[in-house]
């Protein structure tokens, strides 16, 4: 048959293939639950496979189609697409293509091709978790489908953000409605609904669609019974057998109930009972303490008293309500004219409608729909007009509950949240602790002084220092201010403090213009004493940049010694890391005895450094009467004056630093080892 909305699709704004996601995906949170527990998700996924099927089950559900009715319509094939389309374009608008192809193949199956797909929908993910939701929904059609129309509608007040107008809503024994911007989703629909009358109930239907007057994006499904399963005609037959026994028939008539009005209003105080004119003729205790005094003025319709807040849309007209039966009713009490102190306005009682036809009348039955215990006094109820059967009245204690809890919850949230603000300025704090302590001592003794361990004072060989001063500093004191002489020292030593870090030795103090540091003490290495002599090169050059504050150039004596030397913590207020013992006195002499410019090695030194190539020494030693007297000239060497430094792998004319950096290079590796 030929399909009459698909030319009406094609009006709308055609929907590129590459789409947002709908927003009919509603993500409800993931709750703890084990795998086979059934909730509100699943609920939610077995009726998104009706409304908003993604591409992935309609995928599964064209392969099937294509492999039962390729030989109908050969040009089916089409319609399958590649997994990896669908892997690198999560967003793709597989549906819209089908209708396109569809079309495009045979308008006149195009419908009947659709109906089919929507049935291998559910044939092929109908299973498992999903089979199990749907059957929940109802033990037979018609309260299927009214269940279809009550979750789908709470399913959508769980997504605040959910602004689609689909929905179902089932309009009496037999029908329903649907609402969709797309008549593709409609048609497949149908086919869906066949395989689940036929899956869930083995009952065979057949459904009528048929456009809504007045309202091209809502549709209608008849459905009529075709066939029953054999099997299940049986069982017909074995209840209607004469010995089965018979079950005895109630009353219709009003006057033979067992129960009177009054004690029916007791048991149910939130419900009322209104004729086809809409006029209210019983009232639940609830409803009649509220409003009983001021009927009488303002007479019985209902639409006086209460505001339908849902079902959306609903046109308050006793036909209208009575197709809306399997939604539920959301109501709010409304403030009789000219009466100020009516406390319960506002008040939102949830519920359904239920026809009577032998009254012809319509009953509603509800609960208050309320957050707390403050919410019931602020109405002007009290506990005892919730009924003992009513969850609410639970709902109300146990929500009471549950806010402390949250309260205490959140209470604690802030008491976290301001223990981590505190360990995080503690933490901060510390590490600008550590980072002073580093600045003052070497990283393992400032790890330890932090830690509160006491630092014992250690023996270390082989440790090379160096010792400078400025060359003329009293002179150039007595015709400078303090200002200068600081800010003259503060440019000179920074140049000297990177070089610290550059070739990773330890600045033992500076006093006056005296700057002293050390190698070997706690990373030793077989290129200590390179690192301190090239160290005592860069400060040589690094004085060539800086000048006195009358313009004269800055002059440095250097010494070098190697030897062993006792180093500890000293002072518990403002400690120093100091060194101690003879070699330190004698590379203090070694500087004394330098010259302006010139780098002094003592003989020891003058050991390590010649085991590489690369140093250059004045070719004339010094005079051994130029070694400092305390020093033990044991091997009767003398000092040298060290000049510069070459790397042999690298050009003579290069500069000093290129020549230092590739001896660094070299030997950083072997350093860390």
């Amino acid at each position: 048959m030929a399909c009459p909305y698909f030319r009406r699709a094609d009006s709308l704004p055609r929907q590129s293939s590459v789409v947002t996601e709908s927003s009919g995906n509603w993500s409800l949170e993931d709750e703890e639950q084990t795998d086979d527990a059934l909730t509100l998700r699943h609920l939610q996924m077995a009726i998104q496979l009706l409304t908003a099927p993604s591409n992935e089950d309609l995928n599964s559900a064209v392969t099937s189609l294509i492999c039962k009715y390729k030989q109908n319509w050969p040009n089916i094939t089409k319609l399958r697409i590649d997994m990896d389309t669908l892997k690198n374009f999560p967003n793709y608008d597989y549906l819209s293509d089908i209708q396109e192809i569809l079309l495009e193949m045979d308008e006149s199956s195009a419908s009947e091709i659709l109906v089919l797909l929507g049935e291998e929908l559910i044939i092929t993910c109908c299973t498992g978790i999903i089979d199990r939701a749907f059957r929940c929904l109802g033990t037979e059609l018609q309260e299927f489908l009214g269940s279809l129309d009550g979750v789908y509608d709470v399913l959508k007040l769980q997504e605040e953000d959910d602004c689609s107008d689909t929905g179902f809503v089932c309009a009496g024994d037999g029908e329903l409605i649907f609402t969709s911007d797309r008549p593709v989703i409609a048609w497949l629909l149908l086919g869906s609904l066949k395989a689940l009358t036929r899956m869930l109930f083995n009952v065979y239907v057949n459904i009528k669609i048929e456009p809504v007057e007045g309202d091209s994006r809502r549709y209608r499904y008849l459905f009529s019974l075709a066939k029953e399963v054999p099997a299940l005609r049986s069982l017909e037959l074995i209840k209607q057998a004469p010995d089965a026994p018979t079950q005895r028939s109630n009353s219709t008539n009003a006057a033979d109930l067992s129960m009177n009005s009054t004690t029916f209003c007791k048991a149910f105080p939130w419900h009322f009972i209104m004729n086809d004119q809409l006029d209210l003729v019983q009232l639940g205790r609830g409803f009649s303490k509220l409003y009983k005094p001021y009927m009488a003025d303002y007479g019985c319709h209902a639409t006086t008293y209460f505001d339908f807040k849902r079902p959306k849309g609903l046109t308050v007209k006793f036909r209208d309500i009575v197709r809306r039966t399997y939604t539920p009713f959301l109501i709010a009490l409304k403030n009789p004219a000219n009466v100020e102190d009516f406390t319960a306005k506002g008040l939102e009682i949830k519920g359904q409608m239920v026809h009577c036809p032998e009254s012809n009348s319509l009953l509603f039955i509800g609960s208050p729909f309320l957050d707390g215990l403050d919410g019931l006094t602020c109405n002007g109820l009290f506990i005892s007009d919730i009924p003992l059967h009513d969850a609410t009245r639970e709902v109300i204690l146990v929500g009471e509950q549950a806010r402390a809890q949250d309260g205490l919850r959140r209470r604690m949230d802030k008491l976290k949240s301001s223990i981590e603000e505190a360990n995080a300025a503690v933490a901060k704090e510390r590490k600008k602790n550590v980072s002073l302590l580093h600045l003052i001592f070497p990283a393992e003794i400032a790890e330890r002084l932090w830690l509160g361990a006491t630092i014992d004072a250690k023996t270390y060989p082989n440790v090379t220092i160096l010792f400078s001063d400025i060359v003329g500093f009293t002179s150039i004191c007595s015709r400078a201010t303090p200002f200068m002489v600081i800010s003259m020292l503060e440019s000179l030593y920074k140049d000297f403090d990177e070089f610290c870090d550059m070739f990773d030795v330890y600045k033992v103090e500076t006093i006056g213009d005296a700057y002293c540091v050390a190698s070997g003490l706690h990373r030793a290495s077989i290129y200590d004493a390179h690192k301190v002599a090239w160290m005592a090169l860069k400060m040589i050059d690094a004085c060539l940049k800086h000048i006195t504050h009358d313009g004269e150039q800055i002059k440095m004596r250097i010494g070098l010694h190697t030897g062993t030397v006792l180093a500890g913590v000293v002072g518990r207020k403002m400690p120093r890391y100091c060194l101690f013992g003879h070699n330190v006195t004698i590379a203090n002499k070694f500087e004394s005895g330098s010259e302006a410019c010139k780098v002094n090695v003592s003989p020891t030194t003058k050991e390590w450094l010649i085991k590489h190539a690369g140093f250059e020494f004045e070719l004339k030693p010094r005079d051994p009467s130029c070694l400092p007297k305390e020093f033990s000239n044991v091997g009767n060497g003398t000092c040298y004056f060290l000049e510069s430094y070459r790397h042999p792998s690298l050009d003579d004319h290069l500069p000093l630093d290129d020549h230092i950096k590739a001896a660094m290079k070299t030997i950083i590796p072997v350093a860390s080892n």
